[in-house]
């Protein structure tokens, strides 16, 4: 498949660091000068810009954290004056403050080749259909994608988010053959086409560039089936950029992290100490060249590790492992750690359900509780209650066996579970925390 830039994705190990350290120079200058927070920030650590000699001391420069956007919304962290700014994007801020990130013109044309890079992993060319169902507005999916793939010279479809049945139609009609959404909505997508009675032949598709949501390879698995196409992994998040961070390539071995505009770290998220290469960790992201809100030594919480082998398809640079979870997203149940990809791994891996579930953790007097409740097929609902019964009880122990904590397992009827056109929600957590 073509590399869509490859002087810069297959650059060598030794170019390469010699224009991260060339980069990284200019935003340490740029944030010290002009951003007071991290002027503050620096001093408190004891360190100014030139104390940074190569990329191995960086380490030595301090943490931002999405608390610290909060804190300093709305522009508190930009580099540069509003009227440079040409582009503005927030987070909801369904649970605190919202983040607000804003784009230079160069930024958006960074962005724009880096969403080209991240489509031309997938294999899309400038001959492709690309429909993108991530939502448009404030959110950064849609229009992050809308810019790279007409950057990459492909016919874009800007559908944006619901109206799932209108979404296959123009996919038929269209004959669309790249798929940008969650993971989650394909998966809605997919219920929705064998629901409208398509045949598979109807359809061109031929890869899903899939992210904002941690999914599973055995997600993976199930949406490769139902969809016939390539589902690659691509990963971003407002703060740093939005999408076009990192991507797979379809040998689906990790996901290629732009390297020229992103330097990546791997830390203990207790300690905050950085960890070696192919250890799992919370992911640090250090821009190298955002103008209008550049990030120092950014924690995603997103949990991953990092390898450094060069990859079959060309391309050089560093590789992520999929998220397989959040830090904040981590329930403690009974003292026991669990992360909702491990009881979704579980699920896909049985095979005898559908792909839909719902995570309820609750107390009872000083206990918590984990309900798991998991849609079954029609004829599985439709059959006897001892059979079902006995499904409950092979699911939850292999959920116990894995999770190493005791969960309760309703198998509910197909189509019971709200679906999602966005970023699934999987967790209800009712206790009062």
């Amino acid at each position: 498949m073509p590399i869509w830039n490859p002087k810069y994705e297959t650059m060598s190990r030794e170019e390469l660091e010699k224009l991260q350290y060339l980069r990284l120079k200019k935003t340490l200058e740029l944030v010290y000068q002009r951003v007071p927070f991290y002027q503050k920030a620096f001093k408190e650590k004891g360190i100014e810009p030139g104390d940074i000699k190569s990329l191995a001391d960086l380490s030595k420069l301090p943490f931002t954290t999405k608390e610290d956007l909060r804190q300093n919304y709305p522009f508190g962290l930009f580099a540069v004056p509003l009227q440079e700014v040409v582009r503005l994007h927030s987070s909801s801020g369904t649970t605190g403050q919202a983040t607000v990130v804003g784009y230079t013109r160069n930024d958006l044309e960074t962005w724009s080749e880096l969403i080209a890079r991240t489509l031309s992993c997938s294999g899309a060319t400038a001959n492709s259909v690309i429909q993108i169902a991530y939502g448009y507005g404030l959110f950064t999916g849609g229009l992050g994608l809308h810019y790279g793939a007409e950057k990459l010279g492909a016919t874009v479809i800007p559908i944006s988010g619901g109206q799932t049945k209108k979404q296959v139609r123009i996919m038929v009609d269209f004959q669309t053959t790249v798929l940008a959404c969650t993971p989650s909505y394909a998966l809605y997508i997919a219920e929705t086409i064998e629901e409208m009675g398509i045949k598979p032949e109807e359809l061109k598709l031929k890869a899903g560039v899939f992210g904002a949501e941690p999914w599973t390879e055995s997600m993976r698995r199930v949406v490769e089936e139902k969809l016939n196409i390539d589902a690659i992994d691509i990963y971003g998040l407002s703060e740093v950029m939005g999408p076009g961070i990192s991507s797979e390539c379809l040998q689906k071995d990790g996901l290629h992290i732009f390297e020229d505009h992103f330097l990546p770290e791997i830390i203990d998220p207790h300690t905050g100490e950085v960890l070696p290469d192919g250890e799992t960790g919370e992911l640090v992201l250090t821009t190298l060249t955002k103008e209008a809100i550049p990030v120092i030594r950014y924690r995603t919480r997103d949990i991953t590790s990092l390898k450094r082998e060069k990859c079959p398809c060309g391309r050089t640079m560093v590789r992520m492992a999929k998220v397989s979870g959040r830090t904040d997203d981590m329930l403690i149940i009974r003292g026991v750690n669990v992360f909702p990809s491990q009881i979704e791994a579980v699920l896909m891996d049985l095979g005898q359900t559908e792909p839909h579930y719902q995570i309820v953790v609750d107390r009872e007097g000083s206990l918590d509780t984990l309900t798991v409740l998991v849609e079954v097929s029609e004829q599985m609902f439709s059959d006897k209650v001892k059979g079902l019964e006995e499904l409950e009880k092979v699911i939850s122990r292999e959920l116990e066996s894995n999770l190493a904590v005791k969960a309760k397992v309703t198998l509910v009827e197909p189509k019971s579970l709200q679906r999602s056109e966005g970023k699934a929600k999987r967790v209800i957590d009712k206790r009062n925390l």
